[in-house]
C-alpha cells in the first residue's frame, strides 16, 4: 500500500475509535458483568532497611489503597467509559465485602444482584510494595464449593440477563463459577444479545458458544494444547492457529491480547487485525486485562466492529499501564490517549470555575460527597499523594485546585514555580483519585469554595481549622473541614533545596587518569 493509501487507512481508523466514544457517551449501553469479584489491596512505603529477623526489606507503610480487582475492576472500569453497568458475583459477609461494594456503588455499578455467602471470605489480593517495587502478593480465597442455597441465587441473577444487555463471564478460578454453574449456563444459555467470555481457561466454556472470548497468551495456549512461543512471533502464530482458536473456545471471534505485543483480533470472514501496546514496566500492568475487556465490551456494545473495538480498547490498556497500582481508565482518558500528542495541552479532568459547578451540581444529584482540596503542587511526592489518597477517602468526588503560575510567585517567590500550571495539571491527572482539576489566581481558594460549596475541605500540613481563613466559608455553607496527617520533611521547598544542595556541590572522582 502507497504512503497515501496507508495515511489514508491510518485516519480512517482514527475517525472510527473517535466515533465509539461519541457513540458510548450518547447511547450508555447496558452491560451485565457476571464472575470472580476480588478486592484488591495496596500498601505502598519507603523502604529504608533490612529486618533483623530474616534478609527482607522492612517496609514503612502508608495508608492502604482499596480497588475493586477481578470482574470487580472490569465493572468498575465499564462504569468509568460510560456503560450502565451492574455486577453478578459472590463476596463474602466480611469486612472485605462490605469494602468491595463500596467501592463498587461510590463507583456508579449496580451491586443488586451480588450474592453474599455465610461463611466464606471475599476474595482479596494484598500487595506490599516497596521503592515502587512489588515485595510480595498475599492472595486470601474462599475455600470449599458455593451451597445450593448461593448456587441457587447466582443462577437465579443470571437469568435477569436481558436481550438489550451484553453480557461479560469473568472467570479467574477463585469460586464464583463452579462445574455445575459452568454447564447450567451452556445448557439455559443467557438471552444477552452479545456474550464476552474472558477466562483463564476457555475450554470449560465452550460449550456455552460464546459470540468472543479474550485470551492471553498463556490461555490461548491452554486452547491450543500447545504454548504459543514468545517474541514478535506470538502475533504471527496468533493469526495461523486462527481455526483452531475459534474451534477450541466454541466462540464465533477471539481477540488473543499479548501484552507488549498488542493484540490480534480474529474474526471469520476477515483479514487479523493487530494493534501495538504502549511499552510499560511489568509491575504496572495490574488489572489492565480486566481494563481491556470492559473497554472492548463497551465497543462492542455500540456496534463498533472487532478490530476498531480491539483498537479502542489497546487505548484503555495503555491508559492504565501508565499508572501505578489497580487503575481504571475514564471515557475522557481514552479520547485522550486517542488524540495523542496532538491533544490539548490540558486535561480532560481540568474545568473552569463555572463548568466545576454544574459538573458537582450533576454529581450530587446522584447523592456523592464532594472532597475539595487545593495547593500549588509544584513538584510531586511523597506528602501529595498520601494526602490525595486521604482526601478521597472522605467523600466520594475528589476535586483539587491548582495555585497559577502568578499566586505561586507571590507565595512562594520568584523562583517558583519550578513546573509551569500545565505540567502541573498533567501530572495530577495521572493520579486515579482525582475527579476533577481546577486553577485559581487568587492567594486562596475562597471565591471557589463559595461556588462550589463542598461537603468537606481537606488541607494538609501543620494547621488547625481555627488558623484557616477558608474555615468560616465553608461552614457558613455547611460543610466540614478535616486536617490531614502532618508528614514531616516532605515537602516541595525540601525536595528542591535537597536538589540545589546536590548540584551545588563539586563533583569529586576517583578515577586515575594516565
Amino acid at each position: 500500500m502507497s504512503d497515501v493509501g496507508l495515511r489514508a487507512e491510518r485516519d480512517a481508523m482514527h475517525d472510527a475509535l473517535r466515533d465509539i466514544a461519541a457513540r458510548i457517551r450518547s447511547a450508555a449501553p447496558r452491560v451485565v458483568v457476571a464472575g470472580d469479584a476480588i478486592l484488591d489491596r495496596w500498601l505502598r512505603g519507603d523502604v529504608t532497611r533490612v529486618s533483623r529477623e530474616a534478609p527482607v526489606p522492612v517496609v514503612e507503610v502508608d495508608e492502604p489503597e482499596l480497588c475493586a480487582g477481578g470482574a470487580a475492576n472490569t465493572a468498575v472500569n465499564l462504569a468509568a467509559l460510560g456503560a450502565s453497568v451492574s455486577l453478578i458475583a459472590t463476596v463474602g459477609d466480611d469486612e472485605d465485602g462490605r469494602a468491595l461494594d463500596a467501592l463498587l456503588r461510590r463507583a456508579g455499578v449496580d451491586t443488586a444482584r451480588v450474592v453474599v455467602r455465610d461463611g466464606a471470605c471475599t476474595a482479596s489480593k494484598t500487595r506490599v510494595v516497596g521503592a515502587d517495587q512489588i515485595v510480595v502478593r498475599v492472595d486470601h480465597l474462599p475455600k470449599g464449593e458455593p451451597s445450593d442455597v448461593d448456587r441457587a441465587a447466582l443462577r437465579r441473577a443470571l437469568s435477569t440477563v436481558t436481550p438489550d444487555d451484553v453480557l461479560v463471564l469473568c472467570d479467574y478460578g477463585t469460586g464464583c463459577f463452579d462445574d455445575d454453574t459452568v454447564a447450567w449456563l451452556a445448557t439455559e444459555r443467557p438471552v444477552a444479545r452479545t456474550i464476552v467470555v474472558d477466562a483463564h481457561d476457555g475450554r470449560r466454556w465452550a460449550p456455552m458458544r460464546p459470540d468472543l472470548v479474550t485470551p492471553n497468551a498463556l490461555e490461548a495456549g491452554l486452547l491450543l494444547g500447545r504454548p504459543l512461543g514468545h517474541g514478535i512471533d506470538r502475533a504471527v502464530a496468533v493469526e495461523a492457529a486462527r481455526d483452531e482458536l475459534l474451534a477450541a473456545s466454541g466462540s464465533s471471534a477471539v481477540v488473543v491480547t499479548l501484552d507488549r505485543d498488542g493484540t490480534v483480533a480474529l474474526d471469520p470472514g476477515r483479514a487479523p487485525s493487530r494493534t501495538r501496546a504502549r511499552s510499560a514496566p511489568e509491575h504496572q500492568a495490574s488489572g489492565a486485562g480486566d481494563t481491556f475487556v470492559a473497554a472492548l465490551a463497551t465497543a462492542v456494545a455500540v456496534g463498533a466492529p472487532l478490530g476498531v473495538g480491539a483498537g479502542f480498547a489497546q487505548a484503555a490498556a495503555d491508559v492504565v499501564t501508565a499508572r501505578p497500582g489497580t487503575a481504571v481508565a475514564r471515557l475522557a482518558d481514552v479520547e485522550r490517549e486517542l488524540r495523542g500528542s496532538d491533544g490539548d495541552p490540558v486535561g480532560t479532568r481540568f474545568l473552569a470555575a463555572s463548568e466545576l459547578v454544574d459538573a458537582l451540581a450533576a454529581r450530587r444529584v446522584a447523592g456523592a460527597r464532594v472532597v475539595f482540596t487545593n495547593g500549588c503542587f509544584d513538584v510531586i511526592h511523597r506528602g501529595h499523594t498520601t494526602h490525595l489518597r486521604q482526601a478521597k477517602a472522605l467523600g466520594d468526588v475528589l476535586v483539587v485546585a491548582l495555585n497559577d503560575d502568578a499566586s505561586v510567585r507571590r507565595l512562594k517567590g520568584p523562583e517558583r514555580p519550578v513546573n509551569p500550571l500545565g505540567d502541573r495539571i498533567a501530572v495530577l491527572e495521572a493520579l486515579d483519585c482525582i475527579d476533577y482539576l481546577t486553577a485559581f489566581d487568587e492567594d486562596t481558594p475562597i471565591a471557589l469554595l463559595e461556588a462550589l460549596r463542598p461537603d468537606v475541605y481537606a488541607k494538609g500540613g501543620d494547621y488547625t481549622p481555627e488558623m484557616l481563613a477558608e474555615t468560616p466559608v465553608v461552614r457558613a455553607a455547611g460543610g466540614e473541614v478535616r486536617i490531614l496527617d502532618y508528614l514531616p520533611d516532605h515537602s516541595t521547598t525540601r525536595v528542591v533545596d535537597r536538589i540545589r544542595s546536590v548540584t551545588a556541590t563539586p563533583e569529586t572522582s576517583t578515577m586515575r587518569h594516565p
